[in-house]
Order: structure tokens, then sequence, then C-alpha cells
């Protein structure tokens, strides 16, 4: 296994466990004709999480293609 694995194995898992610690603005109310037009703001730990969310994934995305240029 190439070090570039284990780093994305590693974020894979960081990633996983960002999105299973967000909390969830919306639940099954709005799907079946609930108020659904309530605004999101993310403040303090929550704006921290979402935006490493978003890194991670970038991140494990780009890997993934270096990777499959490399390999």
């Amino acid at each position: 296994m190439t070090p570039l694995l284990w780093i994305q194995i590693v974020i894979a898992i960081l990633l996983s466990l960002c999105i299973l610690v967000q909390h969830r603005a919306s639940g099954l109310t709005s799907t079946f004709g609930g108020s659904g037009a309530v605004a999101v703001q993310r403040r303090g730990a929550e704006k921290v999480i979402y935006k490493l969310t978003i890194w991670l994934s970038v991140l494990f995305f780009g890997l993934t293609i270096v990777e499959w240029f490399l390999v």
C-alpha cells in the first residue's frame, strides 16, 4: 500500500466523521409538506465542521484523481 492510499484512507475516515457529526436542520416534516423555508446560519463549531467537510471532500477528490493518474 502506498503512502498516498494511507492518506486517502485517513481523509475518508475524517470526512465520514465530519458528515456524521453535522446537525441536520430539516427533518422529515419538511420532506412531507412541512415548512422548509428556514434559513440556516452556521456559527461557531458548526461552521468549522461544515468548512472542514468541504475541504476534506475536495482533498479526497483531488487525491483520487492524482492516484488515478499515477496508477
